[in-house]
């Protein structure tokens, strides 16, 4: 599997990596054999969250044995020093390492967010605390407002953006000014959302769907699912975070481990899917 460079960490990463939804409720016997797999795949890169659920939990005791091969990255979404800090250390417990190689703030949306996590006492600077103490290799943020994640990069010293770099949204208008941000600052770019296609209708019970962790529609024709990752790997990010669904997960692994660049003719069909659909995430009016 191809690796590419994290922005100017020196750090150097598989461009799928595993994403810490794969691990909440799994059945631990599944979630070994997937995890092997990855890795035994080429996967050397993973992101977690103490909002997934049991995540931590579960995936902490099957990784340990891998901790020294992969890149692992955490998150926490609470605001003020004293918070994040506390939940980071709740983080190295749960999953049985005494640092992250990158420990980001988690899904800067509002004005609010931006200016308590990055203002006086804010998480911010536990995140930098912790770097200093050796707990954190790396600092970064994900991001789900194109606006937010632009000022981000502005006011604060990051080694990388997690953001939805999606076809839909792209075509929308909703990140070519983030991933422009990034590139200008050498912050590493990290996608989210590649395989997304649109929202659900309304009213779906989304337990009675196949992909019951996906608040998302996610692009589950095979085709379409996978001309959208390689549409986000196209472009200058490091590497995608699949849904958090075994079959995609796989089936992104497959695209991954015989990667080609976009075509021209598949990005004009692309985009003429984009303008019918409506996107997951739309830039602020």
């Amino acid at each position: 599997m191809e690796h590419r460079l994290l922005g100017n960490t020196g750090a150097s990463l598989s461009i799928v990596g595993l994403g810490g939804m794969l691990a909440k409720d799994a059945d631990p016997a599944e979630l070994r054999d997937l995890v092997a797999e990855a890795i035994d795949r080429g996967v050397d890169y993973v992101d977690i969250a103490p909002s997934y659920g049991d995540a931590e939990q579960r995936l902490g005791p099957i990784l340990a044995p891998y901790r020294e091969r992969v890149f692992l990255a955490c998150k926490t979404q609470r605001r003020t020093a004293a918070e994040a800090a506390a939940e980071l250390r709740d983080s190295l417990r749960r999953l049985h390492t005494d640092h992250f190689d990158l420990y980001q703030l988690h899904a800067l949306t509002t004005r609010d967010d931006l200016e308590t996590a990055l203002g006086p006492g804010g998480a911010y600077e536990a995140l930098v605390a912790a770097r200093e103490a050796g707990l954190v290799r790396f600092i970064g943020f994900s991001a789900h407002s194109a606006e937010i994640a632009v000022e981000a990069l502005q006011r604060a010293a990051f080694d990388s953006v997690l953001f939805p770099f999606n076809f839909v949204t792209y075509h929308h208008g909703f990140g070519p000014q983030v991933l422009e941000a990034a590139q200008a600052r050498g912050v590493g770019r990290l996608a989210l959302k590649a395989m997304a296609r649109t929202r659900w209708p309304e009213g779906t019970d989304r337990a009675r769907t196949a992909w019951p962790k996906c608040w998302y529609q996610p692009a589950h024709d095979p085709t379409l699912a996978t001309l959208a990752l390689r549409w986000t790997l196209s472009l200058p990010v490091t590497a995608a975070i699949p849904p958090g669904e075994p079959v995609l997960f796989r089936q992104a692994l497959a695209v991954a481990e015989r990667f080609q660049p976009i075509t021209p003719e598949e990005e004009a069909f692309l985009r003429r899917e984009a303008a019918h659909l409506e996107p997951i995430f739309r830039v602020a009016a």
